[in-house]
């Protein structure tokens, strides 16, 4: 118990005190974030706050993780470094598309297969339950990979993804203690802290963003949360009172917006014959600041539709999985389409002129 606190005091002092020399160096050395046709910031601004996020977290699991309770805990880390560098390569000299997706593979291809980091049952979505090894892997290595990029897209308005991490690692550090995994509950922490320092730096007018390097670290720590709750999940049924019916739903459901969003962003742009790495300004923080609200307003509300969605995964549980799966779907796409006619009708009025 003591290390799990000492881990978020640890990882939110370290990045809050880094932060400021990192933007410092890098306004002298000119590594800033310039505006774009599809930016939401105005100003240049720093994009290196990842790196403080990254040693925050890295130092505060180093420092207090009890590795006898997590032998697979050097893969993970090894992990970790590549993510970063990648990341912070990406921030400082912008890569090809192709080379971060190896690096990022190579990443994923250690979890899986060194740290054991599968899904291994779906118990009861779409009807599936055990799956074999090798479609495990195929499964785990997409889920991974698409968990990371999607907190890279959902990135896009000060404050949004500072306050969805705080949120999803309070709610994975609660239920891991619970159930005695605390070594994840650590790691978790551990991000919840040194999001809470970066957050104070990125509220409007942000001083400096976490960039490719926080936001595709912050993608692998989550993927591997909500990977291991659904797998932890499974082996403490029945044992544990505070076992999660519908646990892959409610894995869903805790990373409900970046998730959702990036596959409603994939499958728009598949069905009108783009690629679905092409460039758009269509992402659920654009429609919701499009419709009249600041960036701080934006993720505010966003990260209360998100808690939301939380509590009701959680609370309806055991209605049976595929009916959570679908009522889950009915509640995010309603929040889109209202969002989207509140943007048309602001876009109508401005062009009436009223």
């Amino acid at each position: 118990m003591y290390d799990i606190i000492l881990s978020f005091i640890t990882a939110l002092l370290v990045t809050f005190y880094a932060i400021p020399s990192i933007i410092r160096v890098a306004r002298v050395k000119h590594l800033m974030d310039e505006p774009g046709h599809r930016s939401s910031h105005k100003t240049v601004t720093p994009s290196l706050g990842g790196i403080a996020i990254f040693a925050g977290v890295l130092i505060s699991i180093v420092l207090w993780t009890p590795f006898e309770l997590f032998g697979d805990l050097q893969y993970i880390l090894a992990a970790f470094t590549i993510i970063f560098l990648i990341g912070a390569k990406d921030d400082i000299l912008p890569m090809s598309p192709g080379r971060k997706f190896a690096g990022e593979f190579i990443a994923t291809i250690i979890l899986v297969t060194k740290s054991n980091i599968r899904i291994t049952d779906f118990q009861g979505l779409f009807g599936i339950y055990e799956v074999p090894y090798w479609v495990s892997i195929i499964i785990s290595l997409t889920t991974i990979l698409m968990i990371i990029n999607a907190f890279n897209l959902i990135d896009g308005i000060n404050g949004l993804t500072g306050m969805l991490t705080i949120l999803i690692t309070l709610f994975m550090t609660t239920w891991f203690f619970l159930v005695d995994e605390l070594a994840l509950s650590l790691i978790s922490f551990s991000t919840t802290g040194a999001c809470v320092a970066f957050l104070y730096y990125n509220i409007s007018p942000a001083k400096i963003f976490m960039g490719d390097t926080g936001s595709l670290f912050i993608g692998l720590i989550c993927s591997i949360l909500a990977i291991q709750f659904i797998e932890v999940n499974g082996l403490v049924a029945g044992e544990s009172r505070y076992a999660i019916s519908a646990a892959p739903v409610v894995a869903i459901g805790v990373l409900a917006l970046p998730v959702l969003d990036t596959l409603r962003v994939f499958a728009g742009r598949i069905l009108r014959g783009r690629s679905p790495f092409s460039a758009e300004r269509n992402h659920i923080h654009h429609l919701t600041i499009d419709s009249g609200m600041t960036h701080m307003e934006a993720s505010i509300v966003l990260t209360i539709f998100n808690a939301g969605i939380i509590y009701l995964v959680v609370s309806f549980q055991n209605i049976g999985i595929n009916y959570l799966f679908f009522g889950l779907m009915v509640v995010y796409l309603l929040y889109v389409a209202v969002f989207y006619a509140l943007t048309q009708r602001k876009q109508k009025l401005a062009q009436t002129g009223h």
